[in-house]
């Protein structure tokens, strides 16, 4: 149970996270109202724990979260917080929110970055490299081409004003149609397979949900044009790990780039490894070198809020 909020004589902010310290230094000048407790790891919370108010982090323990016992608040340091809903000692009283739409410009790089590799055989040129061999081949361009986004959220929109600045024709794929004006066409779920048979390129960005659970499976991919690839950002859960491997081994599409996998890091043996038409990144597409002043961006109008005690107005309020 959550303890009656006597008056604490400041409010407690922890962060757990392993630029910890960088996050501090940030915070410590502009809310001294603050006592604020760095922690890399869960080892380094300490009693802090005991008295915290609000906790800034990616993840943490059930067993840290039950030792809370005045916790009004978690500033998740992503977008996806499953991993935090998820949590059994997660009382409904304690406020959630989210770092959504802060990864455009990094996840929209990474999606570009994908789509040209892929385009233009790099992986065989870098193999090419560390075997000293000289195989000059015609490049494929991204100009002309057409790509699908599943997920038109701030993401999949900073994906698409990228692609048409290649020169791409985009089609958008989202829940609701009344606005689109980053795609050429826009379709609804319901039409994901007449999506997946006209296009290149495939990216997923849309979040793990019991609706996107295995969303692109052996269906959508026996669809795709043989000459197409997928790219997914989102989550591993949002694809069929058996029907992609399926579809990539007998050539029913060209290849896929990962980031994001349903066991990770991936498996050591795992089939996707050895494949050449395959390119695997270690769920790092939403990270940037300025990550840390993306999610202040947020999290310091946030806590301004909440100090004020205005929580009704918190910025990426999620309901658990």
């Amino acid at each position: 149970m959550i303890k009656a909020r006597g008056k604490l004589p400041k409010v407690n902010l922890l962060i757990l996270e392993k630029q910890a310290d960088e996050y501090k230094r940030a915070l410590g000048p502009k809310f001294r109202e603050v006592r604020i407790h760095a922690a890399a790891k869960e080892e380094d919370v300490g009693d802090f724990i005991s008295k915290a108010n609000i906790i800034l982090t990616f993840k943490m323990s059930d067993e840290l979260l039950q030792r809370a016992s005045y916790l009004r608040w978690i500033q998740a340091l992503a977008t996806g917080v499953g991993a935090l809903v998820r949590l059994p000692s997660l009382k409904k009283e304690v406020l959630l929110t989210s770092l959504r739409g802060i990864h455009g410009p990094q996840m929209s790089e990474m999606a570009v970055l994908l789509m040209l590799a892929l385009n233009r055989n790099f992986p065989e040129i870098i193999r090419n490299q560390d075997k000293g061999i000289w195989n000059p081949w015609p490049a494929e361009l991204l100009y002309r081409k057409k790509v699908g986004i599943l997920g038109l959220g701030v993401t999949g929109e900073a994906i698409a004003r990228k692609c048409q600045a290649f020169g791409m024709v985009v089609y958008g794929v989202k829940r609701s149609r009344k606005e689109g004006g980053c795609v050429d066409y826009l379709y609804g779920p319901e039409d994901l397979l007449k999506v997946s048979r006209e296009v290149d390129f495939l990216v997923i960005v849309v979040p793990s949900t019991s609706e996107t659970y295995k969303m692109v499976g052996a269906k959508v991919l026996s669809s795709m044009k043989p000459t197409a690839f997928l790219i997914n950002l989102a989550r591993g859960e949002v694809v069929d790990d058996e029907a992609l491997i399926s579809a990539l081994e007998s050539g029913k599409i060209a290849g896929a780039a990962l980031d994001v996998f349903c066991q990770e890091p991936l498996p050591q043996g795992h089939p996707l490894w050895r494949m050449k038409n395959v390119i695997i990144t270690p769920h790092i597409g939403g990270t940037s070198t300025i990550y840390v002043e993306q999610a202040l961006s947020i999290f310091q109008q946030n806590l301004r809020l909440f100090l004020k005690g205005e929580t009704h107005n918190l910025i990426n309020l999620v309901e658990h």
